[in-house]
């Protein structure tokens, strides 16, 4: 009989902290409820005396000033670069107009090598390529999303800003 209650005293005990726990998490979503409603009328009060638009021209404003900062920083670095390169010999000025080009043809030739031994080597497994499943599984491997994130950037920054610079 005593084993009896104790089991039945020790599985009461452990239920306590749980009900305590359901009594205060009702108490904090009635706190949460509480705070979600006095935001709400914050924000509506802000919106009847026009404080949320003032706050939006703020933003504007500021990536403006932003997007202005950026354009003149960049404006400077090709000044100083051409006073540099005025002063350069000639060999100079033209292995530097060759640098990003290059780097770009060593990065794309790369990826396609890469890719070409993957081919390669799945293709040379007779037991690894089974179905169309295999394949297109294998694709996603090959060309990872991560590939073609730095494909399309080098891409972006050679083409994607060409109708920008037209006048």
């Amino acid at each position: 009989m005593l084993s009896l209650l104790s089991t039945l005293g020790g599985l009461l005990i452990s239920g306590l902290p749980k009900l305590l726990e359901y009594f205060q998490d009702r108490q904090d979503k009635a706190h949460e409820l509480a705070l979600a409603r006095m935001q709400g009328e914050i924000q509506a009060q802000m919106m009847r005396e026009g404080f949320l638009a003032q706050q939006r021209v703020e933003e504007i404003r500021t990536d403006q000033v932003a997007m202005q900062t950026d354009a003149q920083m960049t404006v400077a670095a090709l000044e100083h670069d051409q006073k540099v390169l005025d002063r350069a010999s000639t060999w100079v000025a033209n292995y530097v107009g060759t640098v990003r080009p290059t780097v770009t043809y060593i990065f794309v030739l790369e990826l396609v090598a890469i890719n070409v031994y993957m081919m390669y080597w799945a293709l040379s497994q007779d037991n690894l390529i089974t179905s169309m499943d295999h394949i297109k599984i294998f694709a996603d491997v090959i060309f990872s999303s991560d590939e073609m994130a730095m494909l399309g950037g080098i891409i972006g920054f050679w083409f994607g800003s060409r109708n920008w610079n037209k006048k």
